[in-house]
């Protein structure tokens, strides 16, 4: 498909500005001119070419048919195309059936599957292989297409018609409007872009996860080639959508399967298009930090200076400390007055422009601690033409190896000259404060990007906990002799159906004890008063069983009381896409406090799971906030990398598994409660 040397365009056109005269245009642009039949069964020829009234007719299998036909049309000729022994096909029309119905789609695939096509398409924009000179589109795009390192994969045709019309500093080795993907994925075209020499960045924009071995497969390369690759996601995972039962479904829900797949590969998520597209010149101009300092910014201003410095601190992007030599140099170069440091304001009498910037940039460039060097002006166009930010900046970039931008805050005051001049030098101008310091941050996460993950292989446990998770929900007492399995500490806990058992149960664990509902049916037991704490004897201990038992029912789960402590939520949540990924977020009352959860693709070892802690705001509560004892780190990195095995043995036979809390102490981290979801 992407590097067809035989191309069928299906429904050509005479008609100037039709979709069927804009293929035809469009390919003939090709650099790589391939053999080109038109097929139309209105004209004997279009311009002069001849034009063949069927598929039928074209003398040999094309690689590529191109179906710029009706959708009542498709079938037929998506059929034609398979028994000519097409290749490929690209499909413009968004396949609906005549009642409005997406039936169509399932018998397109069909049809290509069973006769070994790729597919672009239904609902795409086509693409354009800078790399090998091919263009398969139906719509006016720019020629040429300017040639670099970026690929993108997009199933948005908007978007795909807008980075090629983007005007950045980067081009393309390979843009691809993927659409519906009813064969052919975004996946297998990033594993195509990667296998070119010219792609040194990947681009994908992305609303569902279609192909998830694939895509890991692609993303593993990408990492262990260095290959950033920058996502913009939207839409729902489906994970968790129908677990309302679950608790780790619930926070999972909103886009958890992509956090957890970027988080494994190391991939940088952005928000909209301007943080895509300064990311994305970031990175193409190719050079990296070579360790995850901090940076380092001009200005020539004191309250943009200020509003860069609260920003950054907003957005968690780190200015490096600058050495004394560094803050000497700077005070030698500055006027009177100005204070040295970073970020740095030089603006004083305007003198020396040039030579007073490049010395700056120069001079924090060289710093050990600085990882990369932005100037953050304007670059607004200067009436009187003065050219002295851009040759500063070109100066500073010859002298050093390290990162260099121009950080620019509004898109339109930007001079379009200037930037064309820098960016030729393969300087990126950065249009925005927020989405170039997003941006900055995107290239010193990439310099402690993870090792590529393991594989999650089940182990010898599964013989034991598989019969019994297949046979349906175990008891409430058995799932924490799951955990214990696992190497995850839980409160000792008796199931009991009556009230003389219940108070056996209690004598055998040992008041103080908490006495919980254990009726099926009810996932959430305080939200029903199904809780009761700190019962220190037989009687508080029946008077608490009489009231559950006559509000929710005789089944109870009698618990040893745990040890006071921080209350995390550890949850295995499965997705329709990736299959099992755990949860970790604050538990308890404390989830109400800190909205936040972390989403991870199994496996995770101890040492990982000790990085996921670290990056929770709830990371200063276990560290031991107020005077409080800090909690067992390596005991809470141990319980995750438990629950992270059990995935990997048992994650195929459970929607969802809940433990909430696990208390977290200075002695280490026991399960108060757990909740599973079998499939």
């Amino acid at each position: 498909m992407l590097e067809a040397r035989s191309v069928a365009l299906v429904g050509a056109s005479a008609r100037s500005g039709s979709l069927g005269a804009r293929m035809i245009d469009q390919l003939a642009r090709s650099p790589s001119r391939p053999r080109t039949y038109l097929v139309n069964p209105r004209y004997a020829d279009i311009g002069g070419v001849p034009c063949l009234p069927s598929l039928a007719e074209v003398p040999e299998p094309v690689d590529l048919a191109v179906l710029a036909v009706p959708d009542a049309a498709l079938e037929d000729q998506l059929v034609l195309a398979a028994r000519t022994r097409a290749r490929s096909a690209v499909i413009f029309g968004n396949a609906f059936d005549a009642d409005g119905t997406t039936g169509l789609r399932d018998r397109l695939a069909a049809i290509a599957r069973d006769a070994g096509l790729a597919l672009c398409g239904a609902g795409c924009m086509g693409f354009v292989n800078v790399a090998r000179g091919l263009r398969a589109v139906g719509y006016v795009e720019p020629d040429p297409v300017p040639a670099g390192p970026v690929a993108v994969i997009t199933h948005s045709g908007s978007v795909f018609s807008t980075l090629l019309r983007a005007h950045r500093g980067f081009g393309y080795s390979l843009v691809v409007s993927s659409g519906q993907e009813l064969v052919t994925t975004a996946a297998a075209y990033a594993r195509y872009a990667l296998q070119l020499e010219q792609t040194r960045v990947l681009a994908l924009v992305l609303e569902a996860i279609r192909d998830p071995a694939e895509l890991k497969t692609a993303l593993e390369t990408a990492l262990t080639t260095d290959v950033p690759v920058v996502l913009l996601s939207v839409g729902l995972s489906q994970a968790g959508k129908n677990l309302v039962s679950a608790h780790s479904g619930a926070l999972a829900a909103a886009d958890g399967a992509w956090e957890a797949l970027a988080g494994a590969y190391g991939v940088h998520r952005v928000r909209d298009l301007a943080e895509l597209a300064d990311t994305l010149e970031l990175f193409a101009a190719g050079r990296r930090c070579h360790a995850a300092k901090g940076i380092a910014t001009v200005h020539d201003s004191g309250l943009e200076r200020a509003h860069v410095a609260d920003l950054a601190a907003e957005l968690g992007v780190p200015f490096a400390p600058i050495g004394p030599a560094t803050a000497h140099r700077l005070a030698q170069a500055i006027d009177p007055g100005l204070k040295p440091g970073n970020p740095l304001d030089v603006w004083g009498t305007g003198r020396d422009t040039e030579p007073l910037f490049a010395e700056c940039l120069a001079a924090l460039a060289d710093d050990p601690e600085v990882a990369a060097v932005a100037l953050a002006v304007d670059l607004v166009p200067e009436f009187d033409g003065d050219e002295a930010y851009p040759r500063a900046i070109l100066t500073v970039t010859e002298g050093t190896a390290k990162p260099v931008a121009v950080l620019a805050g509004l898109p339109g005051a930007v001079d379009p000259a200037a930037a064309a001049w820098l960016r030729a030098a393969r300087i990126p101008v950065l249009e925005g404060t927020r989405s170039g310091l997003l941006a900055v941050r995107h290239l010193l996460d990439h310099a402690a990007r993870p090792a590529p993950p393991g594989a999650a292989e089940p182990g010898p446990r599964r013989q034991r906990w598989a019969p019994l998770l297949s046979a349906g929900p175990p008891d409430s007492a058995v799932l924490f002799d799951l955990l214990r399995d696992y190497g995850i500490p839980a409160v000792r806990a008796r199931a009991a159906a009556a009230r003389a058992e219940a108070l056996a149960a209690a004598a055998e664990i040992g008041y103080p004890v908490v006495l919980k509902t254990d009726e099926p049916g009810i996932a959430h037991k305080s939200d029903v008063g199904g809780v009761r704490l700190g019962l220190a004897g037989p009687d508080a201990a029946g008077v608490a069983y009489d009231d559950l038992a006559a509000r929710l029912g005789p089944r109870v789960l009698v618990c040893q009381t745990a040890a006071p402590g921080t209350e995390l939520a550890l949850g295995l949540v499965r997705d329709a896409a990736l299959g099992p990924l755990l949860v970790i977020s604050a538990g308890g009352v404390l989830i109400e406090i800190f909205s936040e959860r972390a989403v991870v693709l199994p496996p995770v070892t101890r040492s990982s799971a000790r990085a996921v802690l670290a990056g929770l705001r709830l990371a200063a509560v276990l560290a031991g906030a107020r005077g409080q004892a800090p909690a067992d780190l390596d005991a809470i990195a141990g319980a995750i990398a438990g629950l992270s095995q059990l995935a990997a043995d048992l994650g195929d036979l459970l929607d969802a598994l809940d433990i909430n809390p696990l208390i977290c102490g200075p002695s280490g981290a026991v399960a108060a409660d757990v909740l599973a979801v079998v499939r």
